[in-house]
């Protein structure tokens, strides 16, 4: 299923590359874009996508832009890693991408500090798009660092809560939870003990759990993670806090760290069709729109509900946002074809059609305002509620920063602490957690 390979590979990638960009020595972004797009050229397109259904989806797609493009031919090459790509971005040459596609959407502030990718501001421009009008609010906001837009969104992912029909049925509850505080109250209902285990979990709310992370967690509370110097708001943006205080509750309600990690250590793992939602062990899920495919094709004996995931009961009105991430695309910096690059980004992330039959073929979210309302969008009914996510103003990501993910590795560290009890004090944790944040940025740059 779509999805599988970004997520159980970003951690790795996301380190390596970040190395890998740190050396990296490459040309301005306005070096090369003085290629004639309109005469026979050929470009080399690099992307992260493995699976045969996935390959053929993109070969489908560059079918479409050549049919469009006939002087623009493109030498496509999958499967390739973030250690290959950077790599190449750093040496250039002839074999190496004028266009690259990444699962890996915390290097963008990396891709755009580094000069690996150019920035795609001018050719927007010149072509007369506008990007604060093609995507979504929360897409835009990912594919840019510092005013340099040097990535685009090519499909994204949204997260919201999967949870058991059938459980809730027997359970007298009559719909998903909106506000976290009805959330826990469904948790504990659905909660079901067997002795010193679980016949049935409500809800998982380890940070070990499958995609509990702090980073999307904190995606229903709107955080700020920088402050206008840059500075880490962690320990200051009461978000922060909130969310944490959230999420040690269900820990504590549901039973207790230890018996929820015991637990948990004897559950199926995430991208196996034994995944505790598909089985009936646990009756709610935070995940995104990937798991809804994974979940059917294990014909689970229970009906699926998918509903946004729960907000601040101080921020109710905002039911229906949710955290959003996904795949990018850009126009390396070494590339001597950077017109005619731009020709092939510019078909790929912004023509309606093209956007509309890659979701269809993959089933990631469409990464365009007008391809979430395209009505040649083929999926099944459960999959709207991602794309109503997606189009939300209210729906949150992770701002880029110049050392990639690592100041969001530094907060699910201390996630990791506090839900177990190694830490008890919530606001010096956060205090400190913000100044090792800031301390590695500085670093960094």
């Amino acid at each position: 299923m779509p999805g599988m390979p970004r997520k159980a590979a970003f951690a790795l990638a996301a380190s390596a590359s970040l190395a890998l960009l740190a050396t990296a020595c490459t040309g301005q972004s306005d070096s090369a874009a003085s290629d004639d797009a309109s005469k026979d050229t050929t470009i080399n397109f690099w992307h992260a996508w493995s699976a045969p259904a996935e390959v053929k989806a993109v070969k489908d797609l560059i079918t479409g832009f050549e049919k469009a493009h006939p002087n623009i031919h493109v030498n496509v090459v999958g499967n390739m890693t973030d250690d290959k790509m950077n790599q190449a971005l750093r040496t250039g040459g002839d074999k190496a991408p004028d266009v690259i596609s990444s699962f890996t959407t915390n290097s963008v502030g990396k891709f755009c500090s580094s000069g690996a990718l150019v920035d795609l501001n001018p050719f927007f421009e010149k072509s007369g798009v506008d990007p604060e009008k093609t995507f979504p609010k929360a897409m835009n906001e990912y594919t840019q660092f510092d005013g340099n837009r040097c990535a685009v969104p090519l499909l994204g992912d949204a997260y919201g809560l999967y949870y058991n029909k059938t459980a809730f049925k027997k359970a007298g509850i009559t719909s998903p939870p909106k506000t976290w505080s009805e959330f826990e109250r469904v948790a504990k209902k659905l909660t079901i003990p067997q002795g010193d285990t679980y016949k049935q979990l409500g809800f998982m709310p380890n940070y070990h759990g499958w995609e509990t992370t702090t980073e999307h967690y904190l995606g229903q509370f709107s955080p700020t993670y920088f402050d206008r110097d840059g500075k880490s708001n962690v320990g200051k943006d009461p978000a922060f806090a909130a969310a944490f205080t959230v999420q040690k509750k269900l820990v504590d309600e549901l039973g207790g760290y230890r018996k929820l990690e015991t637990y948990r250590s004897k559950l199926g793992d995430e991208w196996g069709p034994k995944h505790p939602f598909h089985t009936g062990q646990v009756a709610m899920q935070l995940d995104g729109e990937w798991r809804l495919g994974m979940a059917l094709d294990t014909k689970p004996k229970f009906d699926i509900g998918v509903a946004p995931l729960p907000v601040p009961d101080d921020q109710a009105d905002q039911y229906g946002k949710g955290y959003i991430t996904g795949t990018i695309a850009g126009i390396a910096a070494t590339s001597k074809k950077q017109n005619a690059a731009w020709e092939l980004v510019k078909y790929m992330t912004t023509n309606t059609d093209a956007v509309v039959n890659f979701s269809n073929a993959i089933h990631n979210v469409p990464s365009t305002l007008a391809a979430l309302k395209s009505p040649k969008l083929k999926y099944d009914p459960r999959f709207k509620t991602f794309l109503e996510i997606a189009a939300n103003p209210n729906s949150t990501t992770a701002p880029a920063s110049v050392n990639g993910g690592v100041y969001l590795a530094t907060v699910q560290e201390f996630g990791y602490d506090y839900e177990s009890g190694e830490a008890t004090d919530l606001k010096a944790g956060l205090k400190k957690t913000a100044a090792q944040i800031d301390t590695d940025i500085a670093q960094a740059k």
